[in-house]
């Protein structure tokens, strides 16, 4: 039966959620653009307001433009964040830009300005053009504005105006620049997370090949040798069985070897860090209803995986299988350029107090660890020193070990 491989599709740049992601700047982005327009049209409302007491129906008509305008905008902006493929077709544009013209004509018609009607119209039109054209227009474009604001500011209606010329004009002047800019910052925080993202990939795809070298040069050598010791072996069948039984035997400590190899190396490819290790067992006791704590090093990141990974295993199994499921306390920190893991549970099993537990999977752990150039240590121990006779029913058991902090990095 073929197993239906269900795969995530990929995020399109700059879609990123969470705190890793660029959602948080983009709206940081689309909202600074908005509320400095918004501002602008709110000066302008009062320079309408007071220049149209005569005529209401133009601040009506600046009030409609001005929010149509803010829509389309809106709209505009929209454009940065989406995909190549997903961007509105040439015609949506034109009928927005279209839109937003016809609007900005009506505010500033409204607000009885030709400069706030160019700024507008501006504005919302070189979102349209292209990133190295844009900044070039944009600046010309800006010049214009500030030629007509100063010719503008002249008239002898604004002199009367309940706010200075001055404010006004120079925010229209500011407004396409200011959502250049805010559209030029989010085009490189995009180019940012793409280059981020891209590197993440090639680390992914250099890891697949280093593993994919591993492999080769591991299983290819034995897999030589197998090969040369069966043909061998076929060969001596008939002349020479003995010769041709230890042929076989050689192939299959061949075959022996490169399983060992196999599984060195997957480990060493999924090996979960240490301090995650010792999380995950204490969630693991947690659950079976051991009051279970962890104290760790900040730095335990650099501790000897592979030296201490399989004790914190082990040392887990045990409390399961054979503590009191009471409590257990786990620690790693590091000392005297070693690094110590601690682990102690209740154990309310009679043994010997101070014995060494000599079960197999501790003693292939105290192997380990002293391979590693460590010492290791498990022992039941009771509270009160007096006790220690035998049948004495113990408080805790603990297990310690120690490696030196020269151990394999992670």
């Amino acid at each position: 039966m073929t197993n239906a491989r269900h795969e995530k599709a990929p995020l399109r740049p700059g879609l990123a959620s969470g705190p890793g992601g660029v959602t948080a700047t983009w709206w940081y982005t689309v909202l600074s653009a908005m509320f400095f327009a918004v501002s602008v049209l709110f000066v302008w409302f009062w320079i309408a307001r007071a220049t149209a007491a005569e005529a209401p129906a133009l601040l009506v008509l600046y009030v409609a433009g001005a929010l149509v305008w803010l829509a389309a905008l809106s709209l505009a902006l929209r454009a940065p964040w989406r995909a190549e493929a997903e961007r509105p077709a040439r015609a949506g544009r034109s009928v927005t830009l279209a839109v937003a013209g016809v609007a900005a004509v009506s505010a500033g018609f409204g607000a009885g300005s030709v400069t706030l009607a160019l700024a507008l119209v501006v504005g919302i039109g070189v979102l349209s053009l292209p990133r190295g054209v844009r900044g070039r227009v944009t600046v010309v474009a800006t010049l214009v504005v500030a030629a007509g604001a100063i010719i503008e500011s002249t008239a002898e209606r604004f002199g009367a105006a309940a706010i200075s010329w001055l404010v006004p004009f120079l925010f229209a002047t500011a407004l396409p620049g200011a959502i250049v800019s805010t559209l030029w910052w989010w085009e490189i925080v995009r180019e940012l997370d793409r280059s981020r993202a891209a590197q993440a990939r090639l680390a992914a795809v250099r890891e697949r090949l280093r593993l994919a070298d591993d492999v080769h040069d591991l299983q290819g050598h034995h897999l030589q040798v197998i090969a040369l010791q069966l043909e061998l072996a076929q060969r001596l069948l008939m002349t020479d069985p003995e010769a041709a039984l230890r042929h076989l035997a050689d192939a299959q400590r061949s075959v022996d070897d490169a399983r060992a190899g196999t599984r060195a190396l997957a480990t060493r490819f999924r090996g979960v860090p240490l301090p995650d290790e010792l999380a995950n067992a204490v969630d693991l006791l947690r659950a079976a209803g051991v009051d279970a704590t962890l104290d760790v090093s900040a730095d335990a990141d650099a501790a000897p995986r592979e030296a201490l990974g399989p004790v914190v295993r082990e040392a887990t199994t045990n409390i399961l299988k054979h503590g009191g499921g009471a409590w257990a306390r786990l620690s790693l920190h590091r000392d005297d350029g070693r690094w110590r893991f601690r682990a102690a549970n209740d154990a309310p099993a009679p043994v010997g107090v101070g014995d060494t537990a000599e079960g197999s999977g501790l003693h292939g752990m105290a192997n380990r660890i002293a391979q590693a150039g460590g010492e290791f240590s498990a022992a039941a121990r009771t509270s009160d020193p007096g006790a220690a006779a035998e049948g004495a029913v113990a408080a805790e058991f603990v297990l310690q070990a120690a490696v030196p902090d020269e151990g394999e990095p992670q």
